[in-house]
């Protein structure tokens, strides 16, 4: 009998367990959910194909082409021995070509290629930071519009308990002749109208717990209950925001690229090896097709890179700047939005002091009302507005709690200090 008792007791925990959920689960779960979360795997696939790809430049290249011309004159040896003949050049020329070319040194623009796609797959990523990161305010939004109408739902029971007690009080009153029909009518019509913001709200919540499924891809069952986040007192300041990866992952790009303008006034070494079958071959003076091959060493040197590279440097100086520039706004921006956070939450802390106290001397205004209807000497719509007013201070207290809790996970998000 204990232990069947103990595995009922642990069955009811687990599953109030299971019930629950928390913001920091379901901000997890929106971040492993949400469809962008692939463009991970798509920019690293990129960069290995374009690494792979900048590599493959240090391999021996090969290159095949071949030719046939007609040309008006050739080469002809001004001689003339009796009993022997010279043959000229044929003027219908042929060749057919193989040529390997094996880089040497190539000036560092492999290395440079290289650099390049790591920092723009680098910065690809931190974009992919950006756009992941604006997924948690949605989350927040979300979560605590399910906590705010949760209490208002609450506030709502409250209020038609309180109104369904004043209802039996009012119709005993009717019987005594202390209440007339339009008085039990008053209160049968605020009960309805509980009713039908109960019924609002429960659709809405029912919207938005919708949402929050699509968000983090799994059903969330009705009877769910929504933990309510800890209401931190001292929040951190510092802006960790990805943006600021993002911009750090530009100025390198930018660097890069400003180190590759070197490779581009370089010199170029390698060797080659060709093979041809034409007609004439090496030996000019022999008109026949044959084989033929050559080996050497070559050096390229462009000194074209030089008219543009001053241009070139000044106009990664000048992405660098509009770089800086983006920083610093969104720095102060983002400053601004902090102070007008920090705001919101010192007054709602002074709000909430005064709350239980407003609540409190409700409270007394309507027991005081309800006794005054008791008596006869006070109506029941004036009752009535009091036991609305007590209902409405419940309902700002609830406000004012999760609206704190709102604005601090703002500040969170504004900072990335989750």
């Amino acid at each position: 009998m204990k232990r069947l008792l103990t595995l009922i007791l642990w069955a009811g925990f687990a599953g109030k367990v299971f019930a629950q959920l928390s913001l920091d689960i379901c901000l997890k779960k929106a971040q492993a959910n949400y469809p962008l979360v692939r463009q991970y795997e798509l920019i690293s696939m990129t960069e290995n194909y374009d690494l792979s790809n900048a590599a493959k430049g240090n391999l021996p290249q090969v290159a095949m082409s071949g030719k046939a011309s007609y040309q008006s004159d050739v080469t002809t040896i001004p001689l003339n021995i009796p009993g022997y003949t010279i043959e000229s050049l044929p003027k219908d020329q042929y060749q057919i070509m193989v040529e390997v070319n094996q880089n040497i040194w190539d000036g560092g623009q492999i290395y440079h290629n290289k650099q390049k796609v790591k920092a723009a797959s680098d910065e690809n990523r931190r974009q992919a930071d950006v756009s992941m990161y604006a997924l948690n305010e949605r989350v927040n939004q979300i979560f605590f519009g399910i906590l705010l109408i949760d209490e208002q739902l609450r506030q709502n029971n409250l209020l038609e308990t309180d109104l369904t007690r004043n209802l039996k009080n009012v119709t005993a009153y009717r019987e005594n002749g202390l209440a007339n029909n339009a008085d039990v009518d008053a209160v049968n019509v605020e009960i309805l109208n509980t009713r039908q913001k109960r019924l609002e709200l429960e659709n809405n919540r029912l919207a938005y717990v919708r949402m929050l499924s699509l968000l983090i891809g799994e059903e969330i069952k009705s009877d769910t209950e929504f933990m309510k986040p800890v209401a931190e007192e001292n929040l951190a300041t510092e802006i960790r925001r990805p943006e600021l990866a993002l911009y750090a992952a530009q100025e390198h790009r930018l660097d890069v690229a400003s180190q590759a303008l070197k490779a581009g006034y370089m010199p170029r070494f390698s060797i080659f090896l060709q093979g041809a079958y034409g007609n004439p071959g090496l030996n000019m003076l022999k008109n026949e097709f044959e084989p033929y091959y050559m080996v050497g060493a070559r050096l390229n040197w462009n000194f074209g890179t030089l008219y543009t590279l001053k241009n070139d440097r000044k106009k990664l100086e000048a992405e660098r700047r509009q770089v800086y520039m983006n920083r610093d706004l969104f720095l102060l921006n983002t400053r601004v939005n902090l102070s007008e956070q920090e705001a919101a939450i010192k007054t709602l802390r002074k709000q909430m002091e005064t709350d239980d106290e407003i609540i409190r001397m409700r409270t007394n205004i309507r027991c005081s009302a309800e006794a005054k209807v008791a008596n006869g000497t006070l109506t029941v719509t004036e009752m009535l507005r009091e036991l609305t007013n007590e209902s409405l201070a419940r309902q700002n207290k609830a406000f004012h709690e999760i609206s704190l809790l709102m604005e601090i996970y703002k500040h969170k998000q504004l900072t990335n200090t989750y």
